[in-house]
């Protein structure tokens, strides 16, 4: 991508789009972040950032350095011709699911992932990995969850239980608000199971998520009744009705695709 960072305004700073798509994208990378899991070092930047509801190019900076999610978004902007990977429209494309990601034609998708994990993989692994893209695999982050983290089959391993919490812990998730109780929302969440061998949805239970830290978070005001986005057990963000059907409607998609190899 030429410029690998196009979304500027006039005046050389960053557009309304890449501004919103920058903190949208830290309600989703902060959590794993803190946890040490992915990203740069510096976590309390990007939360800062995220809490103040401001970006510039230090924030873009910073999350360019997440070496999981980053090469998604530059994948889907240049397939769907968007100048900046850091446009709204790019990032809620990969965490939630919109519009722009049914535009991710296959070619650049198999391109994507043939260099990023081909090397990573025997050619059988990698032969079922691809093979999903004909059935409609789209680069949603929980895709990568389900089928490029378990590595087309890891779920047949013995320790498929604490895989499947991890899988549980990374996928973006949704929630209920049952309760808030300071600094923690009680959910009504559907947690992963194995039904038969396959990965699935389980019926809802009641769980605690993390909201805030010293006061601080990125929901704010949340009622009973309200759906959030769940990512390492933080509240992301508050989700609309249509913004809860593309993640659910995403996130059983890849789920169904994770099940012919599993």
């Amino acid at each position: 991508m030429s410029g690998e960072l196009s979304g500027l305004n006039a005046d050389g700073g960053l557009d309304l789009a890449t501004v919103d798509g920058a903190i949208l994208f830290g309600r989703y990378a902060f959590p794993p972040q803190r946890l040490g899991y992915c990203g740069p070092d510096d976590h309390q930047a990007v939360f800062d950032y995220t809490v103040r509801q401001r970006s510039d190019s230090g924030l873009v900076e910073l999350e360019r350095r997440f070496e999981g999610a980053y090469p998604y978004l530059r994948l889907i902007a240049l397939a769907t011709r968007i100048a900046s990977p850091f446009d709204h429209r790019v990032v809620e494309a990969y965490w939630i699911g919109n519009e722009t990601l049914e535009r991710v034609s296959e070619s650049p998708f198999y391109e994507s992932l043939r260099e990023r994990f081909q090397g990573r993989m025997d050619s059988r692994t990698f032969g079922w990995l691809a093979s999903k893209l004909e059935h409609g695999a789209r680069p949603h982050h929980n895709f990568h969850v389900f089928d490029v983290y378990t590595k087309a089959g890891l779920m047949r391993d013995r320790a498929a239980d604490i895989r499947l919490e991890t899988m549980d812990n990374c996928r973006i998730s949704w929630g209920t608000v049952v309760a808030v109780d300071g600094a923690e929302l009680v959910v009504s969440r559907e947690p992963l199971t194995l039904r038969d061998g396959k990965i699935a949805l389980g019926p809802a239970r009641t769980t605690r998520v993390l909201r805030q830290i010293e006061g601080q978070g990125f929901v704010e005001d949340p009622r009973p009744g309200d759906a959030v986005s769940i990512h390492w057990n933080w509240a992301c963000e508050r989700l609309s009705p249509a913004r809860l059907a593309w993640l659910r409607a995403n996130t059983c998609r890849a789920l169904a695709l994770a099940n012919q190899t599993v």
